[in-house]
C-alpha cells in the first residue's frame, strides 16, 4: 500500500515538467501542462507501488535475450 501524495509528500511535478521540456527542447504548451502534470502524478504513484513490492535477496533479474 502506497502513502496517497499530499502536498508535504508530492514531488514538485510543476517544476519537474518546466525543466524537462527545457532540457529536451520542447515547448509546452498552456493547454496541455495540466494533463502532463496529471500524468506524472499517475506515473509517481505506479513507481510508488513497485518500489514499495517486496523482493527477496535471492531474486534475480529476468534474462536478457537479443535476435
Amino acid at each position: 500500500m502506497t502513502t496517497p501524495l499530499t502536498p508535504e509528500t508530492a514531488p514538485d511535478f510543476d517544476a519537474y515538467a518546466t525543466a524537462a521540456a527545457g532540457l529536451l527542447g520542447l515547448t509546452l504548451d498552456p493547454a496541455w501542462r495540466e494533463p502532463v502534470l496529471m500524468n506524472l502524478r499517475v506515473l509517481h504513484q505506479a513507481a510508488a507501488l513497485l518500489e514499495g513490492f517486496p523482493l527477496p535477496d535471492e531474486a534475480e533479474a529476468a534474462p536478457v535475450f537479443e535476435a
